[in-house]
């Protein structure tokens, strides 16, 4: 199925919800709409859904017109951030209920039903009513019903931000294979540039209700096509620069001079932004030092993150593994000037990092 929002605007009284916006998402394909809290993800998807009517532009779903056909009239399944079940129901007839109304057999029903239950680690809750269950158990119920009705399009909107650490992680690999395998166009929203980037597919990045950038999930991550958009896809957030083009690449204010290959058309004054991951403790071949202090050293995961304030600016490293560092104590960074993007004074995009092959 191709859906398509040909500039597709959404007004509330004298508020802008969504910014007039063409897009396409991939058939049969992942699409994730990325974009911090009120960046208009769920406006967007109520728009698709048929929820909601545009101010302006048209909602095309295989080249017909589609605007203003309410969300009983299409096919659609939709899974929200707080679940929803039939609550008289148990969790078997909830998720068998799209495949009861589409006439499927009861054989094919009971093999359908059981096999999502225990993808999603719910199989032994099948004979229990939504009430019994903890609310993590309730939005899996919903998702297995919504993945059960097999719809041409399926609207995930943040649906495992309820969810505790361990079970998301398992859950994104089980959905991941669970589209892969699928014929629907879905339609993800995350606020976790992570989740983003383990769905793969495509991405949208959405900000204040702009869409932003559209495309292949790591070429937009490898290539932001603005400060906005790296802002957007980066966690944690990308360290940002200041800096002015000199002779042999950019040099950073109150810093050195970093070899960066600079287009000619490129202002004088520079944001030079480098991922946290980018950042090291050991020096390589090729890299610039960067002296400052330890102001503070978190432990997430296995991962340590050192926030150093430098001459430069603050800068945040996230290094591999546990590491000690003292509060207060001197430190070097090292950065590759090959791992460096440039944006210039309108928060264009000038360079990004070459990407390896394959990557």
């Amino acid at each position: 199925m191709q859906l398509s929002l040909e500039q597709v605007g959404k007004t509330v009284g004298p508020s802008v919800h969504l910014h007039p916006m063409s897009l396409s998402p991939a058939p049969d394909a992942v699409t994730v709409l990325l974009g911090a809290t009120q960046a208009g993800k769920t406006s967007l998807m109520r728009l698709m859904a048929g929820l909601d009517v545009p101010t302006s532009g048209r909602v095309l779903v295989d080249g017909r017109d589609v605007t203003g056909t309410p969300v009983r009239e299409r096919n659609v399944a939709m899974v929200y951030q707080q679940f929803i079940n039939y609550p008289s129901m148990t969790v078997f007839d909830n998720i068998a209920s799209p495949l009861k109304l589409g006439g499927r057999p009861r054989a094919e029903i009971d093999r359908r039903v059981r096999e999502l239950a225990a993808r999603l680690h719910i199989e032994v809750f099948l004979d229990r009513l939504p009430a019994e269950l903890s609310g993590g158990q309730q939005q899996r119920v919903a998702l297995a019903r919504a993945l059960a009705k097999n719809a041409p399009l399926m609207l995930l909107d943040e649906p495992l931000v309820n969810l505790d650490y361990k079970l998301r992680e398992e859950l994104r690999e089980e959905l991941t294979q669970l589209f892969a395998a699928g014929d629907s166009t879905v339609v993800y929203a995350t606020t976790e540039p992570g989740e983003a980037l383990l769905l793969g597919g495509y991405t949208a990045v959405l900000d204040q209700g702009e869409l932003l950038q559209y495309g292949p999930t790591a070429e937009v991550f490898h290539r932001p096509k603005s400060l906005r958009v790296a802002r957007a896809f980066s966690d944690p957030p990308m360290n940002l620069l200041a800096a002015e083009v000199a002779e042999g690449g950019a040099q950073l204010n109150g810093g050195p001079l970093l070899a960066v290959e600079l287009p000619q058309h490129a202002t004088r004054a520079l944001t030079l932004g480098i991922r946290a991951s980018a950042v090291r403790v050991a020096r390589r071949p090729g890299d610039v030092a960067l002296a400052g202090q330890v102001e503070l050293a978190e432990i997430s995961g296995s991962d340590t993150f050192v926030h150093v304030h430098t001459a430069v600016g603050e800068i945040v490293a996230q290094l591999t593994g546990v590491h000690d560092f003292a509060l207060g104590s001197a430190i070097t960074l090292h950065v590759n000037p090959a791992q460096v993007y440039a944006f210039d004074q309108s928060g264009d995009l000038l360079v990004a990092p070459q990407r390896a092959k394959g990557v």
